[in-house]
């Protein structure tokens, strides 16, 4: 009997509730309030919708009030769209504010720039938002910024809507995506690049050798879950150039998602990665930028005896959610490189490999989440599904390199003895503070031990500029000024901006400064 009454009672609430009597307005005679006089949609791509932006419009009077019309200034001929108060549409009629209340309305586009621009790779799309009372009017500006750019995207099956898939050394796979046509493989700063899916460089069954060119000043955006892979026989040699701005980075080549908006900035795991296959070769990376992937590199081109798989000079990785620069069985050659702000690792080497890493800061302040591995992790091994794989660490130094962040503790060892495991750090600053002693005795974090450890700066400041927003530039109270080892600062004599460093060399990728008041 009790649940009958509850259902009744409750039929009632429903029924008062959907009810309510409309409540009386009067015309708004224009004194309205917003939230904001001009909404800047930000940059968007041609033919790539924008974030959702709002208004919030008050109606500060006594009354309940009535808007005659709301409507874009151009009409059902606008690229914007509009959500006023709950409903979809360009143009509305009677749209009613509460005393001492407001509403929100909300805009977004979608922009063609062949449609709405002209001969120049940048548009300029303007309307406005027109709220028409009795006797007088009020706008708020709309302004977007179009780019054109070059999309490359695989195909998609018109029958079936599936969407082409890359074969892989005559494997198929399931990673979207195709291999670039010999025309593609050069890209150039003319337009930005726009990346759905993953673009390959070689072909399907690995056995022609084919080079991805990216010139100075060129920008690659990836949109989700895409990204760049090189395959058997095939090199991808990034030719950037350092730049006179800092900030711009005119010459640098730069990789990043394809959400241009400042809230999507920096916002870790919004693409890939760059997966460098084991048959790829003699790849190159200098003076570029990597920010917000999943991984920025994974690198797993097998050690080539005649020189490094893997060339990076004057790099910076940002805001990789996973890994920053992840490397398997592989060689690498680095220097003036960057890495920070990592869910996991900034540098991660497993199964072994050939490094040499100089004047390299591998720092990690990753604040997005719990992080409990360390910034650079050496292991030679490798678990797979079906068994644990063991290679050799032949050798992992680091010379004139930082290794910092926001732990206790930011370098890991896992050792196999079945392999070789061979590193060393060599004037190098390192964040270690094992403050409650769970690694005394072990072998590995032996500071004393100068086959390992030579000359080594152990937890203390390197008097980062701002690094957790990644700048790791450090300044004249650095504990490194002048401790770097000057035959290794004579073979890279310039840091990562192009500061020389041949006297009293710091250690780390930037030479240090006084930083401005």
């Amino acid at each position: 009997m009790r649940s009958l009454y509850f259902l009744i009672a409750l039929a009632g609430i429903i029924t008062v509730s959907s009810c309510r009597n409309d409540f009386e307005t009067t015309p708004s005679t224009g004194n309205l309030e917003f939230s904001r006089d001009t909404i800047f949609l930000d940059t968007v791509f041609t033919n790539i919708g924008s974030s959702t932006y709002n208004l919030k419009v008050y109606n500060r009077s006594d009354e309940a009030i009535s808007i005659p019309s709301v409507r874009l200034g151009r009409g059902q001929d606008s690229d914007y769209r509009l959500n006023v108060d709950g409903v979809a549409g360009k143009e509305f009629e009677e749209v009613e504010i509460l005393a001492n209340d407001s509403i929100f309305v909300f805009v977004e586009t979608t922009l063609d720039i062949n449609e709405v621009g002209n001969a120049s790779d940048e548009f300029l799309y303007t309307d406005a938002i027109e709220f028409n009372s009795v006797g007088t009017s009020q706008n708020v500006e709309l302004v977007t910024l179009v780019k054109d750019a070059i999309f490359l995207f695989p195909e998609r099956d018109g029958a079936t809507g599936m969407v082409e898939t890359l074969t892989v050394n005559n494997v198929e796979t399931t990673l979207e995506g195709r291999y670039l046509m010999d025309d593609e493989l050069t890209f150039t700063n003319d337009k930005p690049y726009v990346i759905y899916g993953y673009m390959a460089v070689g072909d399907p069954d690995g056995t022609t050798a084919k080079t991805l060119t990216i010139e100075a000043g060129a920008r690659v955006h990836f949109h989700a879950d895409s990204g760049l892979l090189i395959a058997d026989n095939a090199t991808l040699a990034i030719n950037g150039a350092l730049s006179a701005d800092p900030i711009a980075l005119e010459n640098e080549v730069i990789f990043e998602s394809d959400r241009l908006e400042p809230a999507f900035s920096n916002v870790p795991g919004q693409w890939g990665t760059i997966l460098l296959t084991d048959g790829s070769v003699n790849n190159t990376i200098n003076y570029t930028t990597i920010k917000n992937a999943t991984v920025g590199i994974l690198n797993e081109a097998s050690p080539n005896a005649s020189g490094a798989s893997l060339t990076l000079t004057n790099t910076q990785i940002y805001n990789a959610s996973a890994v920053g620069l992840l490397n398997r069985f592989t060689s690498v050659e680095a220097s003036n490189t960057v890495i920070n702000n990592c869910g996991q690792f900034s540098m991660l080497v497993q199964l072994g490999g050939i490094y040499n890493f100089t004047h390299c800061t591998f720092a990690n302040y990753w604040t997005q989440s719990f992080r409990d591995t360390p910034a650079v992790f050496l292991d030679n091994t490798l678990q797979t599904q079906e068994t644990l794989l063991v290679g050799d660490l032949a050798q992992a130094n680091f010379t004139n390199c930082i290794v910092y962040g926001n732990q206790g503790e930011e370098i890991g060892f896992n050792q196999d003895n079945d392999a070789t495991f061979n590193f060393k750090f060599t004037n190098s600053q390192i964040r270690f503070d094992d403050v409650f002693g769970d690694f005394i005795g072990e072998p590995l974090y032996d500071f004393t031990n100068v086959n390992l450890y030579q000359d080594i700066i152990r937890s203390e400041d390197p008097d980062f500029l701002l690094p957790t927003e990644n700048m790791l530039q450090v300044g004249e109270n650095t504990a490194g000024n002048g401790f770097g080892l000057q035959s290794a600062a004579n073979a890279v004599p310039t840091d990562i901006i192009g500061t020389n460093r041949t006297l009293a060399p710091d250690i780390g990728a930037y030479e240090s400064i006084i930083f401005p008041e």
